[in-house]
C-alpha cells in the first residue's frame, strides 16, 4: 500500500499525458500497478522501482492507444538511416512549458509519442525504441523530425503574438 500511495499520482499523470482521458489514465495506472505487483519477482533493482513502474505505465498506455486502433508509427526504415540528431535543441526563454506541451499535442501522431518520451519523460533512444517497438534509428529520426516541427510551431507562436 505504501508503494501505491507513493507512486499513484505520478503514474496517473504519466498515463494521462498519453491517453488524454482521466478515466482511461486511471484504468491504465490501476492495471499497471496490478501488473507490477504480480511481476514484482521480475524487478531486479537495475533501475529504481519508480522507473520500472513508469515503464509499465507507459507500455500500458500505449497498448490502450493501439487497442483504440490508433496507428502509432509506420515509417520506411531505409529512408531514415542517414539522419543525424540535433543535440543542441533550444527554444526561446519566453516560451512556457504549457506552450511546449500544447505544441507537442499538435504534432503528427507518428512524432508525438517519440518526442513526448524524449523531451517530457527523459528517455533515451534505446529506451524509446523498446517502448515503441521500433529501432533506435527510427527513434532518432522521429525525435529529430518531431523536434524540428515543434520548433517551427513554437517559432510561429512567438512571431504570431507580436513578440
Amino acid at each position: 500500500m505504501e508503494l501505491y500511495k507513493k507512486y499513484c499520482d505520478g503514474m496517473y499523470y504519466v498515463a494521462l499525458r498519453f491517453l488524454k482521458d482521466p478515466f482511461e489514465a486511471e484504468e491504465a495506472m490501476q492495471e499497471s500497478f496490478i501488473k507490477a505487483f504480480t511481476k514484482l519477482h521480475q524487478f531486479n533493482g537495475d533501475v529504481t522501482f519508480g522507473a520500472w513502474l513508469k515503464r509499465i505505465v507507459i507500455n500500458k498506455s500505449i497498448d490502450m492507444l493501439k487497442a483504440k486502433k490508433l496507428q502509432t508509427i509506420a515509417l520506411n526504415e531505409q529512408i531514415m538511416t542517414s539522419v543525424e540528431e540535433q543535440e543542441n535543441w533550444v527554444v526561446e526563454d519566453s516560451v512556457t512549458l504549457e506552450e511546449v506541451k500544447k505544441a507537442i499535442e499538435q504534432l503528427p501522431e507518428k512524432y508525438r509519442y517519440a518526442v513526448m518520451l524524449f523531451l517530457v519523460e527523459g528517455y533515451d533512444h534505446k529506451e524509446i525504441s523498446e517502448i515503441l517497438n521500433i529501432t533506435p534509428v527510427s527513434s532518432r529520426t522521429l525525435v529529430h523530425r518531431g523536434k524540428k516541427q515543434l520548433q517551427e510551431q513554437l517559432k510561429h507562436l512567438r512571431y504570431g503574438t507580436g513578440s
